[in-house]
């Protein structure tokens, strides 16, 4: 049995479905009711719906579970402590293996979430459980591609002139069926998950013109512009940490570059890692099929 936490996340929605596809017992572990209706209706029969920072919630999720592949819900305050609390309770449980969802430059620790992230990996690493810890860099997202696709305007929230390394979910996802899949090769290991390239704002928005076949402007934000966007008539005032998450990711980025080495990711597929250009062609073709974002892209 495996437990997946964050299920129907980002990394969830893709990861499930190999799991799946691989044969393997699966347990999800999800926020909501209608998360869990989502995953049941791709035939997850084993659905654990509640909050993880609820120990007992936490305790009968991990019951019976061999393996775990745990991911910190994003910018959330309590995202340390509930990855002590699940290590915790993989130790309880007798869990074999235990694989955490971590970020590249973990050591970064003026960006708040790798400081947690880099707590966690500690943590686990002292915990003497079996481990094995992935470190993707920034992930080639979906959300902001709408914008491009709708107003041919690509926004970052930080210097456009700062290089950074990007990774497609759906690699992170083929290592992580990996190290739950042969635990005995990936036992111990810790990996930076870095695509190819090394793009400014300007590249990639280059890459995304040379899609769409047509010019993409490159417009920086600010920290607070974005935050507007992302918590909506919610003012960033209710949302403190998720708003200290966010202006240090755009004073980071915007003072060095984040980049990293494409090896092992090469190394562990055994092919060319996805690459932004591919990325792009392929969401922009769902696009033009359905109108709207498609965030699971699976293989």
């Amino acid at each position: 049995m495996i437990l997946v936490t964050a299920a129907n996340g980002n990394q969830g929605k893709l990861l499930v479905p190999k799991l799946l596809a691989a044969g393997l017992s699966v347990r999800a572990c999800v926020r909501s009711e209608a998360s869990g209706q989502a995953l049941a209706a791709i035939g997850v029969d084993d659905i654990v719906v509640g909050d993880i920072a609820d120990p007992a919630l936490l305790a009968r999720a991990m019951r019976g579970v061999e393996k775990v592949y745990h991911v910190g819900p994003t910018a959330h305050p309590q995202e340390r402590a509930m990855g002590f609390a699940a290590i915790e309770a993989a130790r309880a449980a007798g869990v074999r293996h235990f694989v955490f969802s971590s970020v590249l430059h973990a050591i970064a620790t003026d960006l708040v979430q790798h400081e947690i992230k880099r707590d966690i990996e500690e943590y686990l690493l002292s915990s003497g459980l079996e481990y094995t810890i992935l470190q993707p860099s920034n992930y080639m997202s979906p959300l902001k591609l709408r914008p491009v696709f709708e107003q041919g305007v690509f926004r970052l929230s930080w210097s456009l002139d700062r290089r950074q390394s990007l990774v497609d979910l759906g690699d992170v996802t083929d290592v992580a069926l990996m190290a739950l899949t042969d635990s005995g090769r990936h036992a111990a290991a810790t990996y930076e998950l870095a695509a190819p390239g090394r793009y400014t704002g300007h590249d990639l928005a280059a890459i995304i013109g040379s899609v769409l076949g047509r010019p993409v402007q490159a417009e920086e934000i600010d920290a607070d512009t974005y935050l507007k966007e992302f918590f909506g008539d919610v003012g960033p005032e209710q949302f403190p940490h998720e708003a200290h998450v966010l202006r240090a990711i755009s004073a980071h980025y915007s003072a060095h570059d984040f980049v990293g080495n494409p090896n092992v990711l090469t190394w562990l597929l055994g092919r060319e890692p996805t690459s932004y250009e591919q990325f792009v062609r392929t969401h922009h073709e769902a696009f033009r099929r359905t109108g709207s974002m498609v965030f699971s892209t699976a293989r």
